[in-house]
């Protein structure tokens, strides 16, 4: 007699999930690296005075390191369940537009741009926001996992 086991793998949402989660954890990690981050002699805590750029491109501070390297952690705990990783990434998502709208509306350089954010950085979160929710949105309407029989 022959056994039959049921074993299910994670599905795409949950594989998207984590890898969105790699990417924050990574970006947190390299905000803090001398090359890769430019000026970070000047990297401040938080606010609009630092001086350092990711990739000569993004304005990073402790502050805005830290949260995407909590964005990356999160990622990595919750994609285990399909439920959780779709509310990373649709929440996440919504995190990001209300950041993208944030920095459009505010004073780059006044006190409210306490991340900080510059435009490359808002442009970038608009675009993680549409991705991350669309993403969850899309992929979690099912997000049943693939089933293998042995």
């Amino acid at each position: 007699m022959a056994s039959t086991h049921i074993t299910t793998r994670p599905s795409l949402l949950q594989y998207v999930a984590l890898a969105v989660g790699a990417v924050f954890l990574l970006v947190g990690i390299l905000g803090f690296i001398p090359g890769i981050t430019s000026n970070t002699e000047h990297l401040g805590m938080a606010g609009h005075h630092s001086g350092s750029m990711l990739l000569g491109i993004f304005q990073v501070s402790v502050l805005h390191n830290v949260v995407h390297l909590l964005f990356g952690v999160f990622g990595l705990t919750l994609w285990r369940s399909a439920a959780k990783a779709k509310t990373f990434l649709v929440v996440g998502g919504i995190i990001y537009l209300v950041l993208g709208f944030y920095g459009v509306f505010i004073d780059q350089s006044s006190a409210a741009n306490f991340v900080p954010v510059n435009t490359a950085d808002n442009i970038l979160h608009f675009a993680l926001g549409v991705g991350m929710a669309g993403l969850g949105l899309a992929l979690g309407k099912n997000p049943t996992p693939a089933r293998r029989t042995a």
